[in-house]
Parts: C-alpha cells; sequence; structure tokens
C-alpha cells in the first residue's frame, strides 16, 4: 500500500487533484452490507487516490475500524487512513494498536486528540498523550508510518484563545511529524484561503493543506452537523436553507451545486486535493467529482 504523503507529492507537478473520501463505522449488520456492498462500489467511481475510516468517541469503533480498514485495503487495493486518538489510550496501548495496523499492511493514521465519550471536557489519559502533537512524534518514533493531523480554518471549537492560536497548535503538530492536513468541513472558502495563508505564510507549514467537503443533503441535518462541530454558515447559505426547509430531494440537489462550485474555486486557487465527508453516501460525492471533471 502507498503512502499518503507520496500519493500527495506525486500530485503537486498540477496534475489532477488527490481525491479521498471518508468513512464511518456502521451500527448494525445492515449498514455493514450497505457499505461495502452498495456505498463503496459506488464511490469508486470517484476514482479516489485514498480512503479514511473514522474512530467514534473514546474509541468506541477501534476494533470495527480496523475491520473497516483491512477490508477497504484487501478487497479494492485502495489505501486506507485509520484514525487514532488520544481519548482512552495509553502510552502501551497506542504500542500495541499500532503493531495491530502495520501487521495489517495499514500505513496511514490519522492523529487526532479526539472527542470523550458522551461529550464533556478533554481529560488525558494517565499514561497517555494530552495533545496530538504528542501522538504524532509517538507514532513516528514506532515506524515507518504516514501521519496526517486535522486543522479547523474558523479554529477549533474548543479553542477558547481564538483561531490563531489553535493554528499555532497545527504548526506544533506538524513539527512533530504531520505529513499532511485534512480540514473540518467549512462553506465559505475565504476561511480556508486565509488558513492556508496564514500556516504556509506567516507560520511556515510545508505540507499539504486539504480541504473537507461535504455536500448538503438535508438542510436541519447539516444546521445540527456546524453546531457540534463549530463550523459557520454564511448568510446566504443559510437563508438558502431557510428556504428548502425539509425538502431533502431540493436539499440534495442544491448541496451538489454548492459543492460543485466550492470545489471548483479551491481547486482553482490551488487546493492540493478534496476530502469528501461522503455520510456513507455515494451520490452526492461522485456526482460533484463527475462536475468537477475528475471521475
Amino acid at each position: 500500500m502507498k503512502f499518503i504523503r507520496d500519493i500527495y507529492a506525486g500530485r503537486n507537478a498540477g496534475r489532477r487533484p488527490v481525491i479521498s473520501l471518508e468513512f464511518f463505522p456502521p451500527k448494525t449488520d445492515e449498514g455493514d452490507r450497505a457499505l461495502f456492498e452498495k456505498h463503496i462500489p459506488a464511490l469508486l467511481a470517484a476514482r479516489p487516490d485514498y480512503c479514511s475510516v473514522t474512530y467514534g468517541a473514546g474509541g468506541s469503533t477501534r476494533d470495527k475500524t480496523l475491520l473497516i480498514v483491512d477490508r477497504i485495503q484487501r478487497e479494492h487495493r485502495l489505501p486506507a487512513l485509520a484514525h487514532l486518538t488520544c481519548v482512552n489510550h495509553t502510552r502501551d496501548e497506542v504500542r500495541a494498536l499500532l503493531e495491530k495496523i502495520r501487521a495489517l499492511d495499514c500505513k496511514n493514521i490519522l492523529a487526532l486528540r479526539g472527542d470523550p465519550p458522551g461529550g464533556g471536557a478533554f481529560r488525558p489519559t494517565p499514561g497517555g498523550f494530552e495533545y496530538s502533537s504528542q501522538l504524532v512524534g509517538f507514532i513516528r518514533e514506532q515506524g515507518d508510518f504516514s501521519v496526517g493531523v486535522a486543522g479547523f480554518p474558523e479554529g477549533h471549537v474548543a479553542c477558547q484563545a481564538g483561531k490563531h492560536a489553535d493554528w499555532r497548535h497545527l504548526r506544533e503538530k506538524t513539527a512533530a511529524g504531520a505529513d499532511f492536513v485534512i480540514t473540518q468541513l467549512f462553506f465559505d472558502n475565504a476561511d480556508y484561503f486565509e488558513f492556508r495563508d496564514h500556516l504556509t505564510q506567516k507560520l511556515g507549514v510545508p505540507v499539504p493543506l486539504v480541504p473537507g467537503i461535504i455536500a448538503i443533503v438535508s438542510a436541519t441535518q447539516i444546521v445540527k452537523f456546524t453546531q457540534m462541530c463549530g463550523a459557520k454558515i454564511p448568510p446566504a447559505l443559510r437563508s438558502r436553507l431557510d428556504q428548502i426547509g425539509t425538502d431533502d430531494a431540493a436539499a440534495l440537489e442544491f448541496g451538489i451545486e454548492y459543492a460543485t462550485r466550492q470545489c471548483e474555486e479551491l481547486l482553482r486557487e490551488g487546493a492540493p486535493g478534496l476530502h469528501f465527508y461522503t455520510l456513507n453516501k455515494a451520490h452526492s460525492t461522485v456526482q460533484v467529482v463527475k462536475n468537477l471533471g475528475l471521475a
């Protein structure tokens, strides 16, 4: 399997941008079947370069995350990015997990602080890590993995010191050995461009800063999502969503159109790739990639 750092290095000469997709572990056997028999095969039409598989709050989906990573790599020969968090893990437990990940021929890890189960304030696990930058450094010490981290164009919702302080923390993660950054979802490209320019020009961050994109499928659902993650909905977008209301068919069509325009501008302005939060569905993501002429 390829290192994701090498995938970005091979795409930075003006060729096709890197396309990546994110899945979450389903909670039911029916969801598992739909993911592997329907959604992943359909998403291959987007010609993804890699995919990522999320990690439930507190590590609650740890084993299932690795099962999905293994199956995607074996059945589709598609590099998979396994999420790994600081929450509820000691250093020894992380070391053992890395050995398990290595045995699956998974070479790529997204290192995250993570969320405690049930919400609430983050508290370091005794014998574990307080910051994701520490987790990044530890992973790099254990062997040759390609390590990604999360970035927040609008600042992390829990960082009370503001977005510039949060971006300095991101620089610490890249200094610890992160190879690439995948951003939280956003809807105003100006936020990404400010984030990118500040990190590259003022903080000297040299790694790819990959925008995270979600195609809206429900007006009510996306409002809940943004409230949880701290992303804002620009006024014009909010007005359109209010007009759509509970008409999910109209929301789906509008979401594809909005995401397509958003991605066109990002690629035109030099984004190294696009990371799609698929919600374990294929239609919207595949259609956006087709609209961009990349499928």
